[in-house]
C-alpha cells in the first residue's frame, strides 16, 4: 500500500548528492561514526549484540539476515546527509514547492444540489510552497497517515478543485483510496 509518509521520504532522499553506503560493513561503520565511535548505541538501535556490530565493522560478517538488512538500511537512510535533506525541505517550503502525482479515489462534501460521488482521478500538480511546508512539517512532526492524507487532501482541494478560491466554494475533498502516489521536490 502506498503511503504519503514513505513517498515524502523518497522525495527528500532524491536530493542526496552522494550515494548511500551499500555494503553492510560500510553501513555499520557509518552508524558507529554517527554515534561517536561507540558500538553499544548502534547495537541497541538495531536490536543486536555489541559484538555483532563490531564484527560487521571489521568486515568479519558480510551478509546480514533480511530483517537486519532492512533495519540497517532504514537507519542509515534516515541519517544520511542531514544538511542536504534540510536544504531540500527548506527550498520546497519557501520557494520551489512540491510536485505531486496522485492516482486516488477522491470523496467530496459539497453544497446541496451538487454531486458528491466518489471518483477515481489521476492528478499531476505543482503544490505551492505553503502546502509543501505543511506536508513536510506534518511528516517531520510524526503525524499519522490519516492526518497526512487530510493535509494532502486540503492542498489538492485548494489548488485543483477550488482553483485557489476561484470556484467550488465550500467544497471539501477527502483522499479515500491511494492507488499510486509520487512526490518530487
Amino acid at each position: 500500500m502506498v503511503t504519503i509518509a514513505e513517498e515524502l521520504d523518497k522525495a527528500v532522499q532524491s536530493a542526496f548528492t552522494r550515494p548511500v553506503p551499500k555494503s553492510a560493513g560500510a553501513q555499520m561503520r557509518y552508524l558507529v561514526k554517527k554515534h561517536g565511535g561507540r558500538t553499544k548505541p548502534v547495537a541497541e538501535l538495531l536490536g543486536i549484540s555489541q559484538r555483532t556490530v563490531e564484527r560487521y565493522v571489521k568486515d568479519q560478517i558480510k551478509k546480514p539476515w533480511p530483517q537486519l538488512a532492512d533495519r540497517l538500511e532504514r537507519e542509515v537512510r534516515a541519517r544520511w546527509q542531514p544538511q542536504v535533506r534540510a536544504r531540500a525541505k527548506q527550498a520546497a517550503a519557501t520557494t520551489n514547492g512540491i510536485m505531486i502525482d496522485v492516482h486516488a479515489r477522491f470523496g467530496y462534501k459539497a453544497a446541496p444540489g451538487t454531486t458528491d460521488q466518489n471518483r477515481v482521478r489521476h492528478l499531476t500538480l505543482a503544490l505551492p510552497p505553503r502546502h509543501a511546508a505543511r506536508l513536510l512539517e506534518a511528516r517531520e512532526d510524526g503525524v499519522d497517515e490519516d492526518d497526512l492524507r487530510e493535509v494532502a487532501a486540503e492542498a489538492l482541494g485548494e489548488v485543483y478543485f477550488r482553483d485557489d478560491g476561484r470556484r467550488a466554494h465550500g467544497l471539501e475533498v477527502e483522499l479515500t483510496d491511494l492507488l499510486d502516489l509520487e512526490f518530487e521536490l
